[in-house]
């Protein structure tokens, strides 16, 4: 028999295989909510020294759930491929998942389980992509800093020997500044680039690091704008047809979540079971139905966005936050309410 913690092991890494056809470790410290990503992110920056200390469980409870992860995948039939963790400076360091580095613990860390019915190019392909070093990563930081290695400051950090570094200390300094927001220009850019960081900063609101745009070296900039002009008619089109398919997709998981709203509470009006999945399910809008578990039409997350439709459409809820009630408070206080709906909603 399956315990807890197996099976909250079991629901988050089919979450991350349905979505990504692949699970890690941590895709499953993720989805039990033992690690947020911008603690991933941190991480992988080289602004920690280990995953360990950024859990609030202790060691021993991960390494349960490392093994309910590998009883899972065994089970699933999936493959075990082992992946290297380098850290996002110049220093390209392996991380380290634990505090004491133990070699047997780290490597189950490492191990990724991928789908048997991925093709054996597709699989290299994955493997390869674990295995690439990554973007390095100039943090725009919240506070004042100072350089290790001058004692200076800057617009950008990069972490060298665990430590924050400028740009000139890195020799970095000769690099431009690309904003986001052109794709096209952003990743020519770069591929021309000899030497290029990925520059981010902390969101506070959303808690996660957000891409600000590239550092990229200034002739490869130039280049880049040069191609872009050249084929602008093409890429126009493209993203004219994209934008047509991704309008279907939509649709169509919208449609799916729809039913599955339907399934789970079949009293809920059919109009505002559409207009609950159609709300939800908006590309970009960061609410629950663009989550990964959504995605996969998980059951928890579809009542979560049926519990904010009703909190906010038929309650006053959203009036208790304008009067200044916290919101915690506010939740309480509509709490019974909430439950009144959803019960008449449900088989």
């Amino acid at each position: 028999m399956r315990s807890k913690l197996g099976g909250r092991v079991a629901q988050a890494a089919e979450v991350a295989l349905a979505t990504r056809r692949h699970v890690t470790a941590i895709d499953v410290l993720t989805g039990l909510g033992w690690l947020a990503v911008r603690h991933v992110e941190t991480w992988r920056q080289g602004r920690a020294d280990n995953l360990e200390r950024l859990a609030p469980v202790d060691r021993p409870r991960m390494e349960q759930a490392l093994s309910h992860l590998r009883e899972w995948a065994l089970a699933r039939g999936l493959v075990e491929s082992e992946a290297a963790y380098a850290a996002a400076g110049r220093d390209r360091r392996p991380l380290r998942f634990t505090a004491d580095g133990d070699e047997d613990t780290e490597r189950r860390f490492r191990v990724h389980w991928i789908s048997p019915e991925l093709s054996e190019p597709r699989r290299r392909q994955i493997e390869e992509r674990h295995n690439k070093a990554p973007d390095l990563v100039a943090v725009m930081p919240e506070k004042e800093w100072s350089c290790a290695g001058c004692g200076d400051t800057g617009p950008y950090l990069i972490m060298e020997d665990e430590q924050p570094h400028c740009l000139t200390c890195v020799d970095m300094d000769h690099l431009v500044f690309l904003p986001a927001g052109n794709a096209a220009l952003s990743r020519r850019a770069k591929k021309a680039s000899g030497l290029s960081a990925v520059v981010v900063h902390f969101n506070r609101r959303r808690k996660r690091y957000e891409r600000l745009g590239v550092l990229v070296e200034e002739e490869a900039l130039a280049r880049a704008e040069e191609q872009c002009l050249a084929d602008e008619e093409v890429r126009l089109r493209r993203r004219e047809r994209d934008r047509e398919r991704r309008a279907g997709e939509d649709a169509d998981f919208q449609a799916r979540m729809t039913e599955e709203i339907r399934r789970l509470f079949p009293g809920c009006p059919a109009e505002r079971a559409s207009a609950i999945a159609g709300h939800a399910a908006v590309r970009g809008s960061g609410r629950v139905g663009r989550t990964a578990a959504a995605r996969v039409l998980d059951e928890n997350a579809i009542t979560l966005a049926v519990v904010a439709s009703v909190r906010h459409l038929d309650t006053d809820y959203d009036e208790l936050l304008m009067s200044g009630v916290p919101r915690m408070t506010a939740r309480e206080r509509i709490r019974s309410r909430v439950d009144q709906i959803l019960t008449t909603w449900r088989p």
